[in-house]
């Protein structure tokens, strides 16, 4: 152990987005291995998710949501909810009416973002697309002046994305970081050259075994998500059946409705983010914030 003083600190867990796969496995994995006495030993006290990924069948609840929202009509809901049966992620081909209906409600809701309905669309790049493209725009800017190059606005959420790039890789903060050189290539924000095996499909179990550990959770949802609804998280925390201790009531940020709030017997808090996206910490900093503060020092939303 390199820094022996920092032991008995408390450790907290955290992830949003597909980290709702990956977290409650890792929070696991070191529980178990503080039962066998795996050294260093790790005060491992609790975990928190936003709008995260947890099961295969996510989309059955996109449908109500845009319902809710106002996106598809009475009409068109209803006839999904007959035609398919409340299924839409498996819907078989010969069942023409479901899948007619499903591209309905594709078309109704293609040109929305579903990370936040509210935000614009706008192009996903990364600092790989953008720094050819720049390259040329300076040594040929007269070529390139009534071109369409897609460039993100700076209200885009998807500028700062490729930004970062820039920043990762940047020699000066490279070494700020205090990163050997040559140690590590190029940075990139998302990378799909890491091999895995996609071998856990919902994480149901990993959130009851820690729950009969005595481990806290913060499960939360920005509302205005249609990628991973919140009505799907409320749904599969309903489904662990756990008793009710806090029940469904408002909690405030300066005076004002944040979202809304459970807690259950498990120790498992759930709330929403009244405005968030996906993630719940991009749209609504300082309400998230407000919400971590006081759930990890113990205290009531």
């Amino acid at each position: 152990v390199d820094h022996p003083k920092f032991q008995s600190n408390e450790v907290y867990i955290g992830g949003d987005s597909y980290s709702g796969i990956t977290v409650p496995a890792i929070v696991q994995e070191i529980a178990q291995g503080n039962k066998k006495g795996v050294q260093p030993w790790i005060n491992l006290q609790g975990y928190l998710l936003g709008n995260p990924v947890t099961t295969e069948q996510e989309i059955n609840y996109k449908i109500p949501f845009a319902h809710g929202m106002a996106l598809i009509s009475d009409e068109l809901y209803e006839s999904l909810q007959k035609n398919c049966n409340g299924d839409y992620a498996n819907v078989e081909t010969r069942n023409v009416l479901c899948s007619r209906d499903m591209s309905s409600f594709n078309e109704a809701t293609s040109g929305l973002n579903s990370a936040h309905i509210l935000d614009p669309v706008c192009e996903w790049l990364d600092d790989t697309e953008i720094s050819p493209r720049r390259s040329l725009i300076k040594k040929y800017p007269s070529k390139f002046l009534t071109k369409n190059l897609k460039l993100p606005p700076l209200y885009c959420r998807s500028y700062p994305y490729f930004l970062c790039g820039f920043w990762a890789n940047d020699d000066n903060v490279r070494k700020a970081l205090h990163i050997h050189k040559g140690s590590i290539g190029k940075w990139h924000r998302c990378t799909y050259n890491i091999p895995n095996n996609a071998d856990i499909h919902n994480t149901f179990d990993y959130h009851v075994n820690l729950s009969r550990k005595g481990i806290r959770s913060l499960i939360y949802s920005g509302d205005h998500d249609m990628s991973v609804p919140f009505l799907s998280t409320q749904a599969w925390i309903r489904s662990l059946n756990y008793s009710i201790v806090d029940d469904w009531r408002q909690w405030h940020t300066n005076d004002q409705v944040a979202g809304y709030t459970r807690t259950y017997s498990n120790r498992m808090t759930f709330a929403t983010i009244k405005g968030g996206g996906h993630t719940a910490p991009e749209f609504r900093p300082k309400e998230c914030f407000d919400m971590f503060s006081r759930w990890i020092s113990k205290r009531p939303l």
